[in-house]
């Protein structure tokens, strides 16, 4: 399928340029060379320390991209975007993904890669948009689908997109996934048959998200991972306070073979801000079939949930119940953001019920206009699950954009 795809989508240019070019030579010249170009520079330093067996790791990775985004021309433009992530001097980590020192580090998920991170062609006609390539696709928060732009490799997807939006502001997407471009290279690519459906529509008490997510890999074994679930988050103006609130539920369901599982996810938030200090409390649960499934978020922006030490990038069987507490402030220019995690088992078991607990601080500081530096740590504190340690994760950073 993929490979039927990819010569589809080179016929479809070629055909469309060539014809194009027939019609009106100077223009599409015009539309190529008249472009935007954007890129950037990520060096970044990480350290892993856990209480384990393995060694601590550490790696100094540096992540460049370029972007051209081509002029529009009768509705179309095309967009290419390179990245290229190097290890600098400093690479004693695992990535088991790659099989990079493979049961010798912690793990720092950064493999050197050189590779495509989008390349697409898109046309837009009035509230229609249509997109045809490899993509980078995000939806709300990415709890459910998301770019990991936290990793030096992001996820994009190869995928034929369409967007709407009408006169009433109803946005609707649908998205078909034909591959999932993961954070590892190719290493762990997976060919799909994903149909991804999301609505937006603003309420005068905020706005309100539909979505269903039909996941399928495509292999011989049989299996579905199909979620539905809604989405309200608003802003309003509480005496001296300005308080925001997120409601959202969503039930999944799983097959693998003969494996059948049902579960539900559900997360509560509000913040508030008063005098430059924001304050937000957050319960977020992945909920459990029995101790047997957890509930399954395998497009998401994973590091930005259940906190930055990685723990729960996959959902133990349990599930868990996250609540937690996010205090930020401006101080000197920059943002301090300090979250505290408290984790316990959605199905707790005479043997497994406290999950651990996790301290996350941040600080990052922009300077000179397309300069950001940032300093980062996670301290997490294991539970009753065995399989877990005790970790520490540091990371120091400096991004430049252009």
């Amino acid at each position: 399928m993929k490979s039927y795809y990819l010569k589809s989508l080179a016929l479809m240019v070629g055909v469309g340029a060539a014809s194009s070019a027939f019609a009106q030579p100077r223009s599409l010249v015009a539309a190529l060379s008249r472009g935007d170009t954007a890129g950037s520079f990520n060096l970044r330093y990480e350290s892993v320390d856990e209480d384990n067996a393995l060694k601590n790791a550490e790696a100094l990775t540096l992540r460049s991209s370029l972007k051209y985004t081509t002029g529009a021309f009768k509705g179309f433009t095309g967009v290419a975007e390179f990245e290229d992530v190097r290890v600098v001097g400093l690479g004693d980590f695992s990535v088991p993904q790659t099989r990079k020192n493979l049961n010798r580090y912690s793990t720092i998920a950064d493999p050197e890669t050189t590779e495509l991170n989008q390349s697409y062609i898109q046309y837009v006609n009035g509230r229609f948009t249509a997109k045809v390539g490899r993509q980078d696709i995000r939806y709300d928060n990415h709890r459910f689908v998301g770019a990991v732009p936290w990793r030096q490799d992001w996820q994009t997807f190869d995928a034929v997109s369409f967007q709407y939006k009408n006169d009433s502001a109803l946005t609707v997407d649908y998205n078909y996934l034909m591959q999932r471009e993961r954070i590892f290279a190719k290493a762990a690519d997976i060919d799909s048959k994903d149909h991804l459906l999301h609505l937006i529509y603003p309420t005068p008490i905020g706005t309100l998200t539909g979505y269903t997510y039909l996941l399928e890999e495509d292999i011989p074994t049989n299996n579905a991972l199909d979620t539905y679930g809604i989405r309200l988050n608003g802003a309003k103006r509480v005496g001296p306070f300005d308080a925001t609130y997120l409601l959202e539920y969503a039930t999944q369901d799983s097959e693998r073979g003969l494996a059948e599982f049902e579960a539900d996810f559900y997360m509560v938030e509000v913040g508030a801000t008063l005098k430059g200090i924001t304050a937000k409390l957050t319960q977020e649960s992945l909920g459990s079939d029995r101790g047997l499934y957890g509930f399954s978020t395998p497009l998401s922006t994973l590091h930005l949930f259940q906190g930055w030490a990685d723990q729960f990038l996959v959902t133990p069987n349990q599930g868990i119940e996250d609540m937690y507490l996010t205090l930020s402030t401006t101080i000197k220019g920059g943002t301090l953001s300090v979250v505290q995690h408290q984790y316990d088992a959605e199905h707790s078991t005479p043997t497994i019920d406290d999950l651990g607990d996790e301290l996350n601080v941040q600080y990052t500081l922009p300077f000179k206009n397309n300069y950001t530096w940032g300093i980062k740590y996670a301290d997490y504190s294991k539970g009753d699950i065995a399989a877990k340690a005790d970790k520490q994760v540091f990371w120091t950073w400096l991004q430049i954009t252009f």
